[in-house]
């Protein structure tokens, strides 16, 4: 059965094995934490960005977020982060929504799948009409995927789309 899990300790092991083999910047997704120890990852990553959803005492710029992973059957698949809302440079940046999946299950639909997930979830969290989505001009397979959850672009530049989706 296909889920988004919100990120937690319980799946640590898997959640670890999954960020730290992302690459630093794949597509325009951004991954400090590559090649982290479990270490590190569980005692330092994983609570700040679980704090992220409700953070304390962070910059003036910096938006709420939270990560959930798609699982299928007992296996996780892709990860998927929402921003809560979004700052004037983030309407024209990065948007409500981030995600990837892993290379072995790409071209399998749940790019598609996920994200519908992950835009129900922004319906219930996001306050702008509609919800923000960026994607390179160069990576066909997440275009498609956003335009089969109903996005259009409202705007482009050189290397990028700028989506919308109806809530």
């Amino acid at each position: 059965m296909l889920e988004l899990r919100k990120m937690n300790f319980e799946d640590v092991i898997e959640q670890w094995n999954y960020v730290t083999a992302l690459p630093a910047d794949e597509n325009g997704l951004t991954n400090p934490y590559e090649g982290v120890s479990f270490k590190e990852y569980r005692d330092s990553v994983l609570p700040e960005l679980m704090m992220h959803e409700n953070p304390i005492n962070m910059p003036d710029w910096f938006v709420p977020e939270t990560f959930y992973y798609l699982w299928d059957d007992g296996v996780l698949i892709g990860e998927y982060r929402i921003r809560h809302y979004l700052t004037e440079a983030l309407k024209v940046g990065a948007g409500h929504i981030g995600y990837s999946i892993k290379k072995e299950f790409r071209g399998k639909g749940y790019g598609t799948r996920g994200l519908a997930l992950a835009l129900d979830l922004a319906r219930e969290i996001v306050p702008e009409e509609e919800i923000y989505l960026r994607v390179l001009k160069s990576n066909t397979p997440s275009f498609k995927a956003i335009r089969n959850n109903g996005a259009y672009i409202a705007d482009e530049n050189e290397t990028h789309y700028l989506m919308r989706v109806k809530k």
